[in-house]
């Protein structure tokens, strides 16, 4: 049996000075840290007015299983029921594949890693979602 080292799920959300949402995640987005991200996006687009826009940075994934990508579905959701675009960006190379398998990348705006993308505001990271904390998922055989 091979373990592997703790994975480390690291979020944090907020808004820019012109009210955008963002959220940037890191880590394993899995059945374990779904419910997080859903929870963070839910909270930025249902707080005062919903944001014109709700950008994920996604540079930092490193694995998304179907949990993660039934999370972003879910988000997308959410956010169009309020009149929010959803914007995936810097989609490393797990999620773009997930995504262009399942027939779902023509759901998320961004861009993939690398590509050039208009700078966003800085933002300020709400203390309620900036986490960094091992997730529990079982050791990998």
């Amino acid at each position: 049996m091979t373990t592997h080292p703790e994975e480390t799920f690291d979020l944090h959300a907020g808004r820019d000075s012109a009210g955008d949402g963002h959220i940037r995640v890191a880590g394993d987005l899995d059945w374990e840290t779904a419910d997080e991200l859903t929870r963070a996006a839910r909270d930025l687009l249902h707080a005062g007015p919903a944001p014109g826009r709700l950008r994920v940075a996604c540079a930092g994934l490193t694995m998304c299983d179907s949990m993660g990508l039934a999370a972003l579905l879910m988000i997308r959701r959410d956010a169009a029921a309020v009149g929010t675009a959803l914007h995936l960006d810097d989609q490393p190379p797990v999620l773009r594949r997930l995504l262009e398998i399942t027939g779902t990348a023509y759901l998320f705006g961004g861009s993939a890693l690398g590509e050039e993308r208009p700078d966003a505001d800085e933002w300020q990271a709400s203390d309620n979602y900036s986490s960094a904390r091992p997730s529990q998922a079982p050791p990998r055989q």
